[in-house]
């Protein structure tokens, strides 16, 4: 203190020199230690302009002890309001002068900062024609004390009052303080409530995020450090769609009290989150992204983010329609979302994953396909359904680079299991991922995946989902082509199981899942060395596929009775027919199965009131045949009796009418 006002001295002896005719005594710096009136040189005659000169020095030396003194009990007051404008500091060009001198001269510690910072404020408020004064002291302490220029100023004006805003416009003049200032505030942005922030003088009061986002509101309405909002445009716009996030699912009471404070000082919307939403649209307006703006608020974009359910939607439309406007600004803003996404606890993924999958479409995926990768890969397993459907969308997009979908080969297995998930629209699109992985047939499959997948795959074949049913047979085709040779012993009993479920979807009211069913059935006559069912299949005799299956495979008859069940409720009237032919045919051969045939004819008699006449039809003669088949295989049939064998063999005759009996009650 003593060294600052000695300086402080002679910068006040080098202007009384210029203004008095004579020269004042030599004054030592012990003398002005203490605010006291300074001893006259005895030695020394003095003339009256003299005189004059020296009151003037000690009044002011006077003054600046009193204005230090003021700074710095304010800390031990409560920071009372009524401090400066009693006393005689009102002046304003002297006090601004004296305060300008002294950060001039060097704050003599960091932790006096936020004591000045909160004198600058007070003394603007109390002087409304001389906001300007100070520009210059507060562009030296922003620089030299960034944090906590900015944090005082959120902690001492949070409503951002007339005061404020001149702060504001004074250390953001400059594009070096700009920058830094707009990083503070994007920082506290994305803390919600507040932000946890400790200043050089000890203070660790929270900083509160809508203040930040009312001071930016403010500056961006300022239309001044345009260069300094486009650098550091990523993370406010990032941390401005945090805030309208969890705003909307979270208002503790101390954020509402505060809202309702900054209402009363101007027309505010009614919520938070709306206000956040205007200063989004702002920042916008400022990139000159006015075409994002009625984009959305034609698609009614902006009250879809308002809603938690929706927000990552419109979220996913907002990364859309800046994809398609501004490229490099949604590719900016994906660099800081993979950055925000890396973190263990993101508590705003989905958006920021529903965002970075829609600007996928927009990006060199070559250069940042392996860091995406690894952010997708971790969030596979996510316990939030629609974190997994995004998840997977984003897959999609990667896996049409065949580089890219080369690195993917490491997910097969977890996608699999994802195959047997209920909701349909995560295994729709697992499936459309697994495709574009196994459309390079350079992947080879393990022995152990290609069976899960194959296990896997059937069950959709039968997908209510046409384009589930396409690409499960499309990727069970190609598994029977990319699996290990050591391994498709194994996977034989699984491409046994998918003949018949495959011809039946060869009669599909679809033409593409019908081509793609018959491709299919030929490949798996092939991997099954059926040469007879590859004949049929290729000159497209269907109608002898049946006889030819069940002729050599008549072990397997029961078994594929019970595949064909299901198809009779099929809601295609073709794929119900084909069944219900093929049932007719296999009943020709069972034998020594009553139970199951009994449950089978009785499923039969079910259509027999079928929508269909055709399909009502030919249940009636199916049951027939199917009844006349359970009746020869009756043991009262098998075995006659010991008298009627007896009389055969006295009678030879008798032979022949018993074995038309037998006959004409089996055809009957």
């Amino acid at each position: 203190m003593a060294e600052r006002r000695f300086s402080l001295c002679r910068f006040l002896r080098r202007k009384k020199k210029k203004e008095g005719p004579g020269t004042a005594p030599a004054q030592q710096p012990e003398e002005v230690e203490q605010p006291q009136p300074l001893q006259e040189d005895p030695g020394r005659d003095r003339t009256e302009e003299q005189d004059r000169a020296r009151g003037r020095f000690r009044r002011a030396a006077q003054m600046v002890c009193q204005f230090t003194r003021c700074i710095w009990r304010e800390e031990t007051i409560a920071m009372g309001a009524g401090g400066m404008a009693n006393s005689d500091l009102c002046n304003a060009e002297t006090s601004a002068a004296l305060l300008d001198l002294l950060v001039e001269n060097g704050v003599s510690s960091a932790e006096k900062v936020p004591a000045f910072v909160r004198y600058i404020h007070r003394w603007l408020t109390a002087n409304v024609c001389a906001e300007r004064r100070l520009d210059r002291t507060l562009l030296a302490l922003v620089e030299a004390h960034p944090v906590d220029v900015v944090v005082t100023l959120l902690r001492s004006a949070p409503c951002c009052d007339r005061a404020a805003v001149s702060m504001w416009r004074a250390i953001i003049s400059l594009r070096t303080t700009a920058e830094s200032v707009l990083t503070i505030l994007a920082l506290v942005l994305g803390s919600w409530p507040a932000c946890s922030m400790r200043t050089s003088d000890g203070d660790e009061t929270e900083v509160f995020a809508l203040a930040a986002t009312v001071a930016l509101w403010k500056i961006l309405h300022l239309l001044c450090c345009t260069r300094a909002v486009r650098e550091c445009f990523p993370n406010l716009f990032v941390h401005l769609l945090f805030q309208v996030f969890f705003s909307t699912v979270q208002m503790p009471e101390e954020v509402d009290t505060l809202w309702r404070e900054c209402r009363k000082q101007r027309s505010l919307p009614i919520k938070p989150n709306r206000f956040a939403v205007l200063t989004l649209k702002a920042l916008l307006h400022r990139l000159r992204c006015e075409s994002v703006v009625v984009a959305l608020e034609r698609k009614c974009g902006w009250d879809t983010l308002l809603n938690a359910d929706t927000h990552h939607y419109a979220v996913g439309l907002l990364a859309r329609e800046m994809g398609s406007v501004c490229t490099p600004w949604c590719c900016s803003i994906v660099c800081c979302l993979l950055e925000l996404l890396s973190e263990e606890m993101c508590p705003w993924e989905l958006p920021a994953m529903a965002f970075l999958v829609e600007a996928l479409v927009y990006l060199d995926v070559r250069e940042c396909g392996e860091s995406v990768l690894q952010i997708l890969s971790r969030h596979l397993w996510s316990e939030c359904p629609e974190m997994r459907r995004q998840v997977l969308r984003g897959l999609v997009v990667l896996s049409q680079d065949a580089v890219t979908a080369k690195r993917m080969g490491s997910l097969t297995e977890s996608l699999v299991q994802l195959l047997w998930d209920a909701d349909g629209e995560l295994v729709r699109r697992t499936v459309s991922v697994l495709g574009f992985l196994f459309s390079d047939k350079d992947i080879q499959l393990s022995s152990p995946t290609a069976l899960q997948l194959a296990e896997a795959l059937q069950p959709l074949f039968d997908n209510a989902d046409s384009s589930v049913q396409l690409s499960s047979i499309l990727l069970f085709r190609a598994v029977m082509v990319t699996g290990e040779k050591e391994g498709k012993k194994a996977l034989k009993p699984h491409v046994r199981q998918s003949l018949l479920p495959l011809f039946f979807h060869c009669h599909d009211e679809n033409q593409r899942v019908a081509e793609a069913s018959g491709e299919a059935l030929l490949c798996v006559a092939g991997f099954l060395k059926r040469k007879d069912l590859q004949k049929i299949v290729k000159r497209k005799e269907l109608w002898k596929f049946s006889e030819c299956l069940l002729e050599k495979e008549r072990s397997r008859v029961a078994e594929y009775l019970r595949q064909a069940l299901p198809y009779l409720e099929s809601p295609q009237e073709p794929l119900r027919e084909a069944a219900l032919r093929f049932m007719g045919m296999a009943g020709r051969y069972v034998r020594g199965q009553p139970e199951e045939l009994q449950d089978i004819i009785e499923t039969l008699q079910g259509l027999r009131n079928d929508t269909s006449p055709a399909i009502s039809s030919l249940a009636l003669q199916s049951c027939r045949v199917l009844e006349a088949a359970q009746r020869a295989a009756s043991p009262q049939l098998q075995q006659p009796p010991d008298w009627l064998c007896g009389a055969c063999k006295s009678c030879p005759a008798l032979r022949g009418s018993l074995w038309l009996c037998c006959l004409s009650s089996g055809e009957a």
